[in-house]
């Protein structure tokens, strides 16, 4: 099993019951997570040594945070004490074809506010072999921007792997300032998550023109593979969204030249879709740190991310075990 860092700002979030609006709820379910937190979570689950890195104030909420990533196995060492509050968003639950929305409050938080690195990141990237982080990171502030790059040398510089996820948050910043900034990390990335509209949107790659929906996939990763030949793995999901309650899902993943696709899954209802996204990025690294065959690793990965939406919470709660069994079993069945 693998040494991983996960670095990023973890949140409290307050969501609505399913029907019920923010405006008129009197009654909120909390709990805590943020994407690079619940990939740590992810492959926590699946058995590897993983560390989360962020920071949060010295009061209840931060020790919060510190239980509820221990409760999963999570490494925090490097969570950071200090700073004046945590941050949060308020989840108003979708449903048919009422989309979910979402209200942060995370300005000002004690990780936004960090303006320098205060991890020693000779420790932090010890034996390391996989530091992941996303794009929310550098959108918080213009201090963060910098401080991405700094901690991704660093990384580097220590022979860790860098997995980055595009993970375009519209509420942080423009396309333009994601576009500006993600194109600078690029080229120290290994491992990206990244789909078609980050391509297009992001990566100056010109729209796709056929009619094959596998073709298009194909012809955007293999875009995005000449402008940054260091990445040897992209992958992202393909997502027909029937309504906030029912939605497919596919799994897809490009390595040495050639494309993987999952099974397409039906998750029909939705109990929660928040971290779908992360649970897949786990299932992918963890793949690749058992140096798994890529078919094996995108059909895991989108079985794991399926599952998570059928959990409230932001984080995977499955283990690697009852993610094989469902791939194995299939869709519904009871397991006696």
């Amino acid at each position: 099993m693998g040494k991983v860092v996960t670095l990023g700002e973890i949140m409290l979030r307050f969501s609505t019951d399913c029907g019920i609006r923010i405006a008129q709820t009197e009654a909120f379910t909390a709990h805590y997570g943020g994407g690079e937190a619940n990939v740590a979570v992810s492959l926590a689950n699946y058995g590897h040594q993983v560390a989360f890195a962020s920071k949060v104030p010295n009061n209840a909420l931060g020790e919060a945070v510190k239980k509820h990533l221990n409760r999963y196995s999570v490494d925090t060492k490097y969570l950071l004490k200090g700073g004046p509050r945590l941050g949060s968003y308020y989840l108003e639950a979708g449903i048919g074809e009422r989309a979910a929305s979402v209200i942060y409050d995370r300005a000002g938080s004690s990780f936004a506010l960090m303006t320098a690195v205060e991890w020693d990141t000779k420790e932090l990237f010890s034996d390391c072999d996989i530091f992941h982080i996303s794009g929310i990171t550098p959108a918080l502030s213009e201090a963060w921007k910098e401080l991405t790059i700094q901690l991704i040398q660093a990384a580097k510089d220590a022979s860790c792997l860098i997995s980055f996820d595009v993970n375009y948050r519209g509420k942080l910043w423009t396309k333009e300032e994601a576009g500006q900034t993600i194109r600078t990390i690029l080229p120290y990335v290994d491992y990206c998550s990244a789909g078609n509209l980050d391509a297009q949107h992001f990566l100056e790659i010109s729209k796709y023109t056929g009619t094959s929906e596998k073709e298009e996939s194909s012809y955007y990763y293999q875009e995005m593979q000449k402008k940054y030949p260091n990445i040897s793995v992209f992958y992202s999901t393909k997502r027909k969204v029937h309504s906030a309650s029912a939605n497919e899902l596919i799994g897809t993943l490009w390595a040495g030249e050639q494309y993987y696709e999952s099974q397409c899954h039906l998750i029909d209802p939705i109990v929660d879709r928040v971290g779908g996204g992360d649970a897949f990025a786990g299932g992918v690294l963890h793949g690749l740190l058992n140096k798994t065959n890529y078919q094996d690793v995108i059909s895991f990965a989108t079985a794991a991310s399926a599952l998570k939406h059928t959990v409230h919470g932001d984080c995977n709660q499955f283990s690697e075990e009852e993610v094989n069994s469902f791939l194995a079993m299939g869709s519904g069945k009871i397991i006696r």
